[in-house]
């Protein structure tokens, strides 16, 4: 069966590259990444590059280019992203046969260590500085955060794709319709989001010592700040909260109030990823690659699993784990 990247072969990845006369000095090395397809290479003079293909038909050329403008000027505000490389007529976004792609200088170093206060307080300044400069304009071409809709499209998804027994989709329907209900009391006016990275957990931050850099803003949306903020909080850990809250509040009030008043979000923002992730790797199986990684999600078994995290996750929209 052909899927999006069927394609995409050593060669033309090599000649992609090369027709930006950057010359690899050998055969690229594929990376983790499913939705799109990314790979690290070294040139000719010795400096490491990353290449990302990026998916077709996900993004519009629009959306791509305003991510690409985004870091840029984040970049330019000394926030530490990892801005695309441009050629010499100042273009980010490269195309070659029917494949869109991006040169990203390579950006090396280690996740931060969330059981150390410096890296803690460190994230918190990171994202503050990140938050004051997203919140200076607005997204016009990147999606916006729209928990309800999205668990409903993730719901049709999910059972359209008839992996599950009449009895679990009786019981994924019940637990959705749990989740529907506390969503449509946490509505966020537009006038409380920003432009945010989007999906903030410890792969999409690098660096050494206290000094981080944010990777990877494909998912880079309008949302409330605390998107950016919550998948650093421990979820098995309900009283260390407070003191992993408190260090990253302290670096983040260093450029930026925090945004206290979203703190009843997290365990929406948590239910939403939960069921959107399902729903994406259902909507990607046709893809070699998914089957190759996640296997398991043909198994009845983890359906049931699924329908109990999420029932789990009701209990936590009810007695929300920061109150604890």
């Amino acid at each position: 069966m052909s899927h999006p990247f069927s394609s995409l072969s050593p060669d033309l990845v090599m000649s992609a590259v090369e027709s930006l006369n950057v010359w690899p000095a050998g055969e690229p090395f594929a990376l983790n990444s499913y939705e799109n397809r990314v790979l690290m290479f070294r040139d000719d003079e010795g400096k490491n590059w990353i290449v990302k293909f990026y998916r077709p038909d996900r993004w519009s050329d629009m959306a791509i280019q305003e991510e690409h403008d985004f870091l840029q000027e984040l970049a330019d505000h000394q926030v530490p992203v990892v801005a695309p490389w441009r050629d010499q007529a100042g273009e980010s976004l490269h195309y070659f046969k029917t494949y869109r792609f991006a040169l990203f200088p390579h950006c090396p170093g280690q996740a931060p260590e969330l059981d150390n206060p410096s890296h803690l307080f460190a994230m918190g300044e990171l994202l503050g500085r990140l938050h004051k400069v997203s919140a200076k304009k607005a997204f016009q071409h990147r999606p916006r955060l729209e928990m309800v809709d999205g668990i409903l499209d993730a719901q049709q998804r999910v059972l359209a794709s008839n992996w599950m027994t009449p009895h679990q989709r009786r019981a994924y329907d019940r637990v959705i319709d749990k989740v529907h209900q506390h969503l449509t009391q946490h509505n966020v006016p537009a006038s409380k989001m920003i432009r945010c990275h989007g999906d903030c957990h410890l792969g999409n931050v690098l660096g050494r010592d206290e000094q981080f850099t944010l990777v990877d803003f494909d998912d880079c949306l309008t949302a409330p700040a605390i998107q950016d903020i919550w998948m650093l909080l421990p979820t098995d850990d309900p009283q260390g909260w407070r003191s992993y809250l408190s260090e990253i509040t302290e670096g983040y009030e260093e450029t930026c109030s925090f945004p206290t008043e979203q703190m009843s979000l997290i365990e929406p923002l948590r239910s939403y990823r939960l069921i959107r992730h399902s729903a994406w790797l259902v909507s990607r199986w046709d893809d070699p690659a998914f089957p190759r990684a996640f296997p398991w999600l043909a198994d009845s078994g983890y359906w049931d699993q699924h329908i109990r995290q999420l029932e789990q996750q009701c209990l936590q929209l009810e007695h929300p784990r920061w109150l604890a």
